[in-house]
């Protein structure tokens, strides 16, 4: 899972906790990146972060529900994009 962020954002925080604790539980890896340093997340996020992807795919913008998130990574569970 990766979730697409930046330092200083209030949201990223949040969604930070409720994505590292699902990732515990699924048993997933956590890669953070930040819009700052890759001028590609920037241009296709920045105005939406945090963005939460699951292979690849975002799954989850603004705010992360854990609900539905840990819906998400359920083995065998078809993902849909957010948007």
């Amino acid at each position: 899972m990766r979730l697409v962020g930046r330092a200083g954002c209030h949201l990223c925080e949040q969604a930070r906790a409720v994505v590292e604790r699902e990732c515990r539980r699924a048993g997933v890896p956590l890669v953070e990146v930040s819009v700052d340093d890759d001028p590609e997340l920037h241009a296709r996020y920045w105005d939406r972060i945090p963005v939460v992807e699951v292979d690849g795919e975002p799954v989850e913008q603004l705010r992360v529900d854990a609900d539905r998130l840990r819906a998400r990574l359920r083995p065998g569970r078809r993902r849909r994009l957010l948007w």
